[in-house]
This record gives structure tokens, C-alpha cells and sequence, in this order.
């Protein structure tokens, strides 16, 4: 079977809710990122053979199929098709391994995966309160109903659950969101990421364009405290998250570039990574964000790998319970996690964060010269995909 390379990877900063890219339609926001992967590439745009994206709330500006539509905003020809894709946080995630498979199998030599999502023009749960609100029903079916019963399917709670099943108490919840802010900081200062954004422009929420370009993550506090976080009113009484030990709402837009060795020759590029392991693992749907870890277990004995043959990890930081119970579990090196920050500092644009963490991932593998990466996410109904990849 055909090898899958990652031949240019790409992401906008994170906007704030309401912030720097709020007046981007997500279309035209995925569309820079398809054009820059096409810039950055060399790739004739006509060679590309699908967009896949990942986006979870594909409603009003993300509905209709928003991966085609990003297609017609960019710079592609009419003759491209584009799919989109809800794995709820892993989207795309999810979209590079449709990517990678579909340039292994040898029906495309090439195809562009990413995600995008406006959490600030198509607000988180929108895709459920809206049918709810006009009588139309819930995703809860009667036979779900009847397996879990009295359920309610929740990440807050699922977090709290992880936080008490493996020990981990607020102080370490807020010791390490403050961590991950400080990571985040070193690595813009030392331009880090520098390599992987893709500068826009600002566009305020009533449309406006500044004329500046958005180039550092806005969700990042340069400012922040210990003492600041551990202030934070809890989530739930009694419990151990807060806002600041949890994702930030965000915008945002990200993409891979995926071909075989025939796309490798045609572009006659280097490739930046090599796929070297992809699986997707479902688990308990009530604790739900518990999943990346025995996906992680799993996808190292497939590979036929040890956490210790991985130089790097990228755990989507849902909630600090998630990567803490994941480091804890797999006996795994604290120095190796989101060593640039993740999603509690930089954001969690949900169905753009799979492929922007890749793009994080591949980028510090080679400022840092390491070899083996490994990117996994808990995702809405109890899944995580595990993606491992190898630096060239």
C-alpha cells in the first residue's frame, strides 16, 4: 500500500469569541487556508482531487455542505469537490485520516483535509437548540432513551468524572492551565509559531476589515497569574473545573495537504511528515472524554510502539483533566505534552482543532528535531482518533 505525506500544513492565530476574526464568514476563513496550502505547496490547483473539513456545528453560515462552499470561495477551480465531516472535536482529525486513506488506497494522489468553525457566528449548540427550540426534537432517540437511561450526555460532567476517577484535584487542574498559558507565551516569543500561521486580516464582528493582520493567538493571557486562575468560580458546585482549566471558545481555520509518493513526484516537493499510524476508538459516552486513553493504548500496540518511542504528544486540552489523566495513565513525559500550549492558552476552534494541532505537531517536530509525534482528542459521544506520525 502507498505511503500518505503531509506536504504543507497550515493555521489561522485563534480569534477570541467575538474578537479579530469575527467578521470572517467560516467559508471564506477555510478558503485562506485552501489558498495558502496551495501557495505553500506549488500545487496546481486543479491537481487537487477533494477538500475534506471538519466542522461540528453545520448550521447557518457552516451549513449546506461547508467544505464544497469553502471550495467556490477559494482559489480552486469548480472541478474541485469538497465533503465535510462531524467527528465533534476530532473532525478533522478525522478528515486527514479519510485524507490518508484515500492517497494509500490510490484513488487520489492528492487532497486537502482541514477543519474550520465560527464559535462566534455559529455558537456551540446551536445545531441542537435551535430544532429544539422550533419543536423539532432531540439527537436523543428513544432507543438511546432505553440504554441510558436518565442520561445526560455532558463534557462538563464527564470532566469532573475524569478529575475524581484518576485523583486529580484543582490545585493540579490550575497548576496546569497556568502551564500551558506560560508555553504558550514562550513559544510566540520565540516565534515559534511563526512557521505554521497564516496571517489574515482582522475583521471585527459588524464585518469591518482593520487593515491588520491577525498573526498571534488571541486567546493567549500574556498577563496571567496563578493566583488569577485559582480565582476562577467553579463550574459546577462542589467540583474542580473552572473556565480557566477548560478550552477557549475560539475561531479558527486549519488544513493539511495529503499525497502519495505519484503526488510527491508530480509536486517534486519535500514532504513534511509521513503517516505512520491512524485508528479511531469509541468508549464510554457518559464519561466521554476518557476515551484518548485506552485509543492511545491501542494505536501503540497496532504501531508496535511504546509511549516512550514518541518524542512528542499533542492531547487536545478539552479539559486539563483530559491530558493530566492521559499523562498519569500512560506513564508518559510531562516535558513531551503540548510543549507550545493547547487548547485551555490557544483555543479550541472544535472542528478545526484536529488539523490544528497537526500543524502544531509536525512544526515543533522539526524546530525540535524529533522524529515520532503522536496527536490525539476526546470527542463528543465517547471517541478519540489517534494519529501518529513520523518527522522526514
Amino acid at each position: 500500500m502507498a505511503e500518505a505525506y503531509i506536504v504543507a500544513a497550515t493555521r489561522t492565530a485563534g480569534g477570541r469569541r467575538g474578537g479579530r476574526l469575527a467578521g470572517w464568514h467560516p467559508a471564506d476563513l477555510a478558503a485562506q487556508v485552501i489558498d495558502a496550502l496551495v501557495a505553500k505547496s506549488g500545487i496546481d490547483p486543479a491537481a487537487v482531487e477533494d477538500v475534506i473539513l471538519g466542522c461540528v456545528s453545520q448550521v447557518g453560515e457552516q451549513a449546506s455542505n461547508v467544505a464544497r462552499n469553502a471550495v467556490l470561495a477559494s482559489l480552486l477551480p469548480e472541478s474541485v469537490p469538497g465533503t465535510s465531516v462531524d467527528r465533534q472535536c476530532g473532525s478533522s482529525q478525522q478528515a486527514l485520516h479519510f485524507a490518508a486513506q484515500a492517497v494509500m488506497s490510490g484513488s487520489m494522489d492528492a487532497v486537502i483535509a482541514g477543519g474550520v468553525e465560527s464559535m462566534t457566528r455559529v455558537p456551540m449548540f446551536t445545531p441542537n437548540a435551535l430544532p429544539a427550540k422550533a419543536g423539532l426534537g432531540t439527537y436523543m432517540s428513544p432507543a438511546m432513551q432505553r440504554r441510558y437511561p436518565g442520561v445526560e450526555f455532558s463534557q462538563f460532567t464527564g470532566a469532573e468524572m475524569i478529575a475524581r476517577r484518576h485523583g486529580i484535584e484543582k490545585e493540579a487542574l490550575d497548576r496546569y492551565a497556568f502551564e500551558t498559558h506560560r508555553r504558550a507565551i514562550a513559544a510566540t516569543r520565540e516565534g515559534a509559531f511563526a512557521g505554521e500561521i497564516l496571517p489574515v486580516e482582522v475583521r471585527l464582528a459588524d464585518g469591518s476589515g482593520t487593515g491588520e493582520m491577525h498573526t498571534v493567538d488571541e486567546g493567549i493571557r500574556f498577563d496571567v497569574t496563578l493566583e488569577g486562575i485559582q480565582g476562577v468560580k467553579l463550574i459546577a458546585e462542589g467540583g474542580r473545573c473552572t473556565a480557566a482549566t477548560a478550552s477557549q471558545i475560539c475561531d479558527g481555520a486549519s488544513g493539511v495537504l495529503v499525497v502519495n509518493e505519484r503526488g510527491l513526484k508530480t509536486l517534486g516537493a519535500k514532504p513534511l511528515a509521513r503517516i505512520h499510524h491512524m485508528s479511531v476508538m469509541g468508549h464510554d459516552p457518559v464519561v466521554m472524554l476518557e476515551a484518548p486513553i485506552p485509543a492511545t493504548e491501542r494505536a501503540l500496540r497496532k504501531a508496535g510502539m511504546t509511549i516512550g518511542d514518541i518524542d512528542l504528544y499533542e492531547i487536545n486540552e478539552a479539559f486539563a483533566p483530559v491530558p493530566l489523566a492521559w499523562l498519569q495513565r500512560l506513564g508518559a513525559d510531562r516535558a513531551r505534552l503540548n510543549v507550545n500550549g493547547g487548547a485551555i492558552s490557544l483555543g479550541h476552534p472544535l472542528g478545526a482543532s484536529g488539523t490544528k494541532l497537526m500543524t502544531t505537531l509536525i512544526h515543533a517536530l522539526h524546530q525540535r528535531g524529533k522524529r515520532y509525534g503522536l496527536q490525539t482528542m476526546c470527542e463528543g459521544g465517547g471517541m478519540a482518533n489517534v494519529t501518529i506520525v513520523e518527522r522526514l
